[in-house]
């Protein structure tokens, strides 16, 4: 592990494999950190160098979920910087879920830092202009990481938990998860406390449509709710855009069929 000083705030991040072309730089979703992309180094770091970063307040770093410096604008912000900071560029971006927005949002900004996008169920919500069904206010989803936020406000961290991932994956799917995952989940678990606060704007179509770096979307064929919406609308408006959906898995696809979802990020970024 290693730490890189970007706007004040020591970020942590891996830096693994040797290749002369450009830097595959990976963001983390909710809950996690650069460990949650275990299962794919092996495969990617055989013709790429990849950078695993872990955001402002995730692990290694210890966080009570106190501050205003928890926020998509401030990881934005710091994903540049460190992107600036980055050799060679323009660099390869992939992120996951809220990751996902992060990496969306930094292509919106600063798509000279950039050569390839590759977004694995960018997690937000979709506007009027996206979403013929939108509805003004926090969103079901939205709602149920509040009430997770709260518990782990008051301690009891397992039980936020298991109301989070039962939200996002479906009942049981806390009880199912191994003991390796669980602690990733726990290490990170004030996070939740942060985003609930956080006033993320909605993607618009304009946003989309912003986007000039060329983007690979990578889905769960299996997940359910909105992350499959907001993934088929930007894709519909995000210029000359690929859609990957992996077979047999959900919003984690990555650690659920590793190989499948290297070799597709491999093509892509090959090409």
């Amino acid at each position: 592990m290693q730490t890189l000083r970007v706007n004040g705030h020591d970020m942590a991040y891996l830096d693994i494999g040797g290749s002369d072309g450009p830097p595959l730089v990976c963001v983390h979703g909710s809950l996690c950190d650069f460990r949650i992309w275990n299962a794919v180094l092996g495969p990617l770091t055989r013709s790429h160098r990849v950078i695993a970063v872990s955001l402002r307040h995730f692990f290694p770093e210890p966080w009570d979920g106190t501050g205003e410096t928890y926020s998509i604008e401030q990881h934005v912000l710091d994903m540049i910087a460190f992107i600036e900071q980055t050799a060679p560029r323009p660099v390869d971006l992939m992120g996951h879920s809220r990751g996902g927005h992060i990496c969306f949002r930094v292509a919106q900004r600063r798509p000279d830092l950039l050569r390839k996008l590759i977004l694995a169920e960018p997690g937000g919500e979709l506007d009027e202009s996206l979403d013929p069904d939108y509805r003004p206010g926090p969103s079901p989803l939205a709602a149920r990481f509040a009430a997770s936020a709260e518990k782990i406000a008051t301690g009891d961290i397992d039980g936020g938990l298991e109301y989070f991932l039962d939200a996002l994956e479906g009942p049981g799917a806390w009880k199912r998860l191994p003991a390796t995952p669980k602690q990733l989940l726990r290490d990170n678990a004030t996070t939740l406390i942060g985003q609930v606060r956080d006033q993320r704007a909605p993607f618009t179509k304009r946003d989309a449509e912003a986007i000039r770096t060329p983007t690979l979307f990578i889905g769960g064929a299996n997940t359910k709710g909105l992350l499959p919406k907001v993934l088929h609308a930007l894709a519909t408006h995000v210029t000359g855009s690929e859609i990957a959906m992996i077979e047999g898995t959900t919003h984690p696809m990555f650690e659920q069929k590793p190989q499948k979802y290297c070799e597709i990020v491999l093509d892509f970024l090959t090409r």
